[in-house]
């Protein structure tokens, strides 16, 4: 999700809720400690130069059990960040602690945000030596005759 649709679903919100992919929510006294950019500049394994910058938010639970963040004071902090910061309207990773600090993509399943579990990849699989997936074969169609399996076909990807 980027930061103008955050911001679009705000307007509209009448709370700020956030739950895990497993159904669970961050508890409803969080508070965002933190609204920043990111920018993250690297080489990939294929040596190509890259740069990317994130919308960042910090969501922490505390003892505050009365806090309650309502959707106007977001927008408030993310327009001051954009003032501020000079931030541009960037995809927006959330860090949130489970154990040790976890980062996820933010999504919006038309009453809450969800935190979506991120997943490395390789970048320049076409330079790094990765091969290509194998097709998948029945096991069944494997070292049939001709004769055994009439519709196999040639070009019909089963031999």
């Amino acid at each position: 999700m980027k930061l103008s649709e955050i911001k679009k679903y705000l307007a509209n919100a009448e709370a700020v809720n956030f739950k895990l992919q497993d159904g669970s929510f961050v508890p409803e006294h969080f508070h965002v400690t933190e609204v920043g950019v990111v920018t993250k500049n690297f080489i990939d394994c294929g040596g190509k130069v890259r740069r990317e910058n994130t919308a960042n938010f910090q969501l922490w639970d505390a003892d505050d059990y009365e806090h309650r963040l309502k959707p106007k004071k977001l927008l408030d902090i993310i327009a001051l960040s954009e003032k501020v910061l000079g931030m541009e309207d960037s995809e927006i990773e959330v860090e949130y602690q489970q154990g040790t600090i976890g980062k996820y993509g933010l999504d919006f399943d038309g009453k809450d945000f969800v935190l979506v579990a991120k997943q490395t990849a390789c970048l320049a699989s076409d330079a790094c030596g990765i091969p290509e997936p194998k097709q998948k074969q029945k096991l069944n169609l494997i070292n049939l005759t001709p004769n055994d399996a009439p519709s196999c076909t040639p070009g019909g990807g089963c031999c």
